[in-house]
């Protein structure tokens, strides 16, 4: 049995360290401007959205998951995020098509800037790694089915938050009155 967890952080070293700082700013851009944010991707990425959307609450954005039941309406002005890893999921390109017809800013966070989401998308936020088509695991370690970008993904959304909180003055303290005290 071997410890896989160095070499996996290793891996998600080497790709954060090819994350651009120009997308981030234009993401938070996006975030800021916002009247009202709806959030979607799926499967694994799906989840770390999922997370994602519970700390722009904290830090008092409002946001919704897709498909929701308590989701509102969407306006222009709204944004959109989306999270894929390939950026061509079909219910996540309908999705997308739909918000530009209806006036809904549009961010990905994906591998693929060229994919049809990408190219519909106001800002793209590009993460390096290998989707789950891309999986020769040879010499150089590479994780399974796109792992390394679903990590990724989880970790970036934090970084988001964080500067969001230098952006915002929010601290712990301040987003932690929002935070559920119904579980």
């Amino acid at each position: 049995m071997k410890n896989y967890t160095l070499d996996i952080l290793n891996e998600l070293t080497q790709n954060a360290e090819k994350i651009e700082t120009t997308e981030i700013a234009e993401f938070i851009d996006q975030i800021k401007k916002a009247k009202h944010i709806f959030l979607n991707g799926a499967g694994r990425s799906g989840i770390a959205i999922r997370a994602f959307a519970n700390r722009l609450m904290h830090l008092g954005y409002s946001v919704s998951i897709v498909g929701e039941i308590s989701s509102p309406h969407s306006k222009p002005g709204d944004l959109l995020i989306i999270c894929s890893g390939s950026g061509e999921t079909g219910s996540l390109k309908s999705l997308a098509e739909k918000a530009k017809q209806s006036g809904v800013d549009l961010a990905l966070v994906t591998m693929k800037k060229d994919s049809t989401i990408g190219r519909l998308a106001d800002a793209v936020l590009v993460l390096p790694g290998t989707t789950k088509e891309d999986n020769a695991r040879g010499d150089d370690f590479a994780q399974p089915m796109g792992s390394a970008f679903e990590q990724l993904a989880f970790l970036t959304f934090d970084g988001l938050v964080l500067n969001l909180m230098d952006d915002t003055g929010e601290t712990s303290e301040t987003m932690f009155v929002r935070h559920a005290d119904f579980e």
